[in-house]
């Protein structure tokens, strides 16, 4: 099931880990997008949504803003990175059965250019390379609206049984 996600809504928060066991992972997201769950408060400090969401890809959109440069004039490669692992953690999560969690293992990103107040928004696109029972792998790129390639990311995420 393909699901667009119009605007972020409801209130900033986190789920319990009991609250999490009761959906798939899909159902979880699909919950969040119905403002059913709470959304994350991290996509208010660094300006990034959830914009779409289907089983094995994902897609964020963040503008940067001053508050996110570093000392030397551009935005801090921390944005960068969260934007992308927060994809690639949400990719995983659509394709995890109910009961299941997963944490980052490893993130590698490489940033191709700088980012700028005056870049406008950008997009993380994150994409499934497998899942299996301890282990997911997916692959992310970040882009402006020209399609112009600004970063690119892939994560090794262990996959678990959430303890209620």
């Amino acid at each position: 099931e393909e699901r667009q996600v119009k605007k972020k809504r409801g209130q900033p928060g986190t789920a319990t880990p009991d609250v999490i066991a009761r959906y798939s992972g899909m159902e979880f997201m699909q919950a969040m997008a119905r403002s059913e769950l709470d959304y994350p408060p991290i996509a208010d400090t660094l300006n990034f949504t959830l914009i779409h969401f289907e089983p094995g890809r994902v897609i964020f959109q963040g503008t940067p803003l001053f508050a996110h440069y570093n000392p030397i004039g551009s935005v801090h490669g921390g944005w960068y990175c969260t934007l992308l692992d927060s994809a690639l953690g949400c990719v995983v999560q659509t394709k995890l059965p109910k009961g299941r969690g997963y944490t980052t293992l490893e993130l590698k990103a490489n940033m191709i250019r700088a980012l700028t107040t005056d870049t406008g928004p950008v997009r993380a696109e994150a994409t499934i390379i497998h899942v299996g029972r301890q282990t997911g792998i997916a692959e992310a790129r970040l882009y402006d609206s020209a399609g112009k390639i600004y970063a690119s990311a892939s994560t090794t995420c262990l996959i678990f049984d959430i303890a209620n």
